[in-house]
């Protein structure tokens, strides 16, 4: 049986040596590549107000935004129908030159204003026992006829209830989306910023506005 481990002679052992090591005319399966010699890196601040290659001078720091440039709405001239004032009786449009007065609405429809008055066959009543704004069934088709004869119809309605706003009837609005136009509520002051704001950006052929003087009382009018 041979020991588990065996003493090689040192003459072997140095013939075995030899062999391991590689020799000059043996290639070697692997290749050194020396390293370039790095290059210093030196960096230097930026001088102020340095110039890029057309020669143009960069300012130290970058120019403010000026938001008035991006106000794509800043050049449109506003709607002839804009509501420039809302008194307790009326409303002034147009820069002033139109003003609706004696206590009337205002009908603002495809860049048209009308006098709106539907409370006169209501007794100057316009809030059912529910608390909803309402007309009753006989003096819808009146108050609102003109939204059905102009085409093509606005695709939405903005509704100014006078000081304050109340829900509408399930009659009202059913009749006015029976005309396929959209509806939003709102007091008469949100109302005429909503719709000068809306009027001027999609055109006054597709918003329309119906507003009650702020100085509505129930039962006793503007």
């Amino acid at each position: 049986m041979s020991p588990p481990l065996r003493l090689i002679a040192p003459r072997s052992a140095s013939r075995a040596l030899r062999a391991l090591q590689p020799t000059s005319s043996r290639p070697s399966p692997f290749t050194h590549h020396h390293a370039a010699p790095q290059r210093p890196f030196h960096a230097s601040p930026c001088p102020a107000n340095a110039h890029n290659k057309f020669n143009e001078t960069v300012p130290d720091q970058p120019p403010p935004t000026d938001f008035a440039r991006m106000d794509v709405l800043g050049q449109t001239p506003p709607p002839a129908t804009s509501i420039d004032a809302c008194l307790p009786d009326g409303f002034v449009l147009a820069d002033g030159t139109v003003t609706i007065s004696d206590g009337s609405g205002a009908l603002l429809v495809a860049g048209e204003a009308f006098a709106w008055r539907p409370w006169d066959m209501t007794s100057k009543k316009l809030v059912n026992s529910k608390g909803q704004w309402d007309l009753g069934p006989e003096v819808l088709e009146q108050a609102f006829g003109v939204l059905g004869l102009v085409w093509p119809r606005p695709d939405l309605l903005i509704l100014g209830l006078g000081p304050e706003m109340r829900p509408l009837s399930p009659a009202v609005r059913k009749h006015i989306s029976s005309l396929g136009i959209r509806v939003e509520v709102a007091d008469t002051r949100n109302a005429a910023s909503q719709f000068n704001l809306l009027a001027t950006e999609r055109g006054v052929d597709q918003v329309a506005a119906a507003l009650i003087p702020v100085g509505w009382r129930e039962g006793k009018g503007a």
